[in-house]
This record gives C-alpha cells, structure tokens and sequence, in this order.
C-alpha cells in the first residue's frame, strides 16, 4: 500500500475511533516521536495537559518496520495531508529551528500546527541543562558537597563558542555547509584535557580554536560581515544567548564530549570524597567494611542518570515547548474536539 495513503487511512482511524467513543470517553492523541529515548521525554512534556477530557500515547512512527529518527516522522505524516487533532509529530529541533524556513525540512517543521519541536537541538541538550548537573551528581555519588560550578563553567564555554556557533548556523543558512560541517564544529568545541580543579586552561583551549577557525572563515567569506552581524542578532532574538549556545549545538557531541566526560570527573571526587570518609570514620573495622559497601552498591552510573535528568522543566526553551502544546490545545478546545 503506498505510503501516503496508509497515513491518511491512519489519521481516518485515529479520527474514527475517538467519535465511536461516549462523551465521556477520553480524547486520545497519538504523538508520534523518533526513538525510544524520546518515549520518556515527551511524556515528561505531555504529561501535564493531560485531564479528565483527554490524553496522550507516545509512540514511534511504525510499528511494521525499525525505522527511526525525525525523517521517518516527518516522511511518514507530513507528505500529504497534515496530521490532525488526533495525531501530533514531536522532533528534536536539530538546527531547523534557527533555519528559519530555509530548508523544506525547516519549513514543515516551523509551519505545521501539528508538529512540535524541542527548540533546543535535541532532547540531550535538555538532559546537558547546567544548573540541574549538580544534582545529577548528587543521584549518582549521594554526595551533596558543590565542588564544581556547573553553571558558570558553560556560560564560559558558551560564550567561547558562541561567535564560531553563528558562522556554522549561517554556512547552513545560505547552503556553504560543505565549507564548515557540524563535526567541525564539534571538533573545535571539545574543552579536551578538562581539570575539574583549574578548568580554566579547557575553556582557553576552546577560545584559541574558535579564534583561529573565525579567522579562517573570515578569509574565506570576506563579504560576510553585515550578513553575521544580522545573524548574530537574529538568533539572540530567538533565544540563542552567549551564555546559553551550548543548549542549540549537536545534543549527541555536548552529552557524549563535553558534558559526560566532565560529570564523571566530578563524580569521581565526590565519590572519592565520600570513602574517605567512611575510611577515616570513628569506627570499627566490620562496621567500616559495611558501610562502605552499602554506599559503593548505592552508586549509580553517570550516563544512565544524565539521561534520566529531568532538572530542565524550568528551562526557557522547555516552558516555551509547552507554550506551544497548551496553544494546541487551547485552539482544539475553540474548535470542539
């Protein structure tokens, strides 16, 4: 069966279902999303708006094959007709949001009433939020001592990178990106050596690559200089600060590279902390052994806590997501659904 008539015979179902309901019934909405790890995500977005009226089921795009990931989503519900009351896609922004339009993929997911986007580049960008790593620390060693400012660190690291962060939006913008890629990007965002004690020389480090790649592209777009100041105020106004870059680049490179790496540095002090402790502790050795295997058996993993990190809720970009669902819902209340 061609694929865009499956989709409309799936939105018909959807549509069918809920009217063969009583009044009492509550709405489902199908949100379509575009892997597991998004599952929980956007339920953690949804949750709320739900009621005695209606509710959510979070799903991925097909259930008769494994493809994944926002194309599928977008492929799947958007070549045709739109998606409807009953059905809403939910993505990650990538860089389609600062895009603006400039792409077809930016355009259906900027203009689609139907279609909801992280704003942020992607759900680890929300998981990566500074001011909540502390207390990801704390789930992960049970140790609440601050040791590292979290949020001062990627204010610095986000200022750093933000004047090399307009010149990859705009090689994307205006379709140079062969000329300067995400994972040259990526490459020149790695802080590399980082010393939870002097971090200092890490943020240096990425200050001196930034500096020596806008040189670079400087010569090689002479004629560019009105084009980034435009830029450069452009994203400002669409939330993209100095001190918050690091929330709009590559989510899988700031969780993986930057991020990960430096949680588990810091852990590993607080966790060293905290045996030290229990080592030096006013107690006999049997009772010492105890305690010190009750605390390393309490351990969590970094990456598996990072990700269940939901510290974001009170982000800007978060509460601007679910500004976007309770206009939805608010539209879909006028029109009686």
């Amino acid at each position: 069966m061609p694929s865009r008539l499956k989709d409309n015979i799936n939105s018909r179902y959807f549509e069918a279902a809920n009217a063969l309901k009583s009044k009492q019934s509550r709405h489902r909405i199908v949100a379509y999303v575009e892997s597991y790890d998004d599952i929980y995500f956007w339920r953690t977005v949804l949750s709320p708006f739900e009621n005695d009226k209606r509710y959510f089921e979070v799903m991925l795009p097909s259930k008769m094959n494994l493809t994944r990931g926002k194309k599928s989503v977008l492929m799947n519900f958007l070549e045709g007709e739109p998606l409807g009351r009953d059905m809403i896609a939910c993505v990650d922004a990538d860089y389609d949001y600062l895009l603006q339009g400039r792409t077809h993929t930016s355009k259906q997911v900027l203009n689609s009433p139907y279609v909801f986007h992280t704003y942020v580049y992607s759900i680890e960008n929300f998981q990566c939020y500074a001011p909540s790593l502390h207390d990801v620390c704390v789930s992960v060693t049970l140790n609440d001592h601050r040791i590292f400012d979290f949020r001062d660190y990627f204010q610095q690291f986000s200022v750093a990178i933000f004047p090399l962060f307009i010149w990859s939006i705009m090689v994307y913008r205006n379709g140079n990106y062969p000329k300067f890629t995400i994972s040259d990007f990526n490459r020149i965002a790695d802080p590399g050596g980082f010393n939870v004690q002097v971090p200092e020389p890490s943020l240096a480090n990425v200050r001196r690559k930034v500096d020596v790649k806008v040189r670079d592209l400087q010569r090689q777009f002479p004629n560019a200089k009105e084009e980034y100041l435009a830029l450069k105020q452009e994203l400002k106004d669409l939330g993209v600060t100095p001190q918050t870059t690091y929330l709009y680049i590559q989510g899988h490179h700031l969780f993986d590279t930057v991020v990960a790496p430096i949680l588990s540095k810091v852990c590993n002090l607080l966790r060293q902390e905290r045996q030290q402790e229990i080592y030096f502790a006013q107690a006999h050795k049997t009772q010492k052994r105890n305690e010190m295997s009750c605390y390393e058996n309490s351990l969590q993993d970094v990456k598996v806590m990072l990700k269940k990190n939901n510290g974001y809720l009170q982000s800007e970009p978060f509460l601007r997501l679910q500004a976007d669902i309770r206009k939805y819902l608010e539209e879909l209340s006028i029109r009686g659904a």
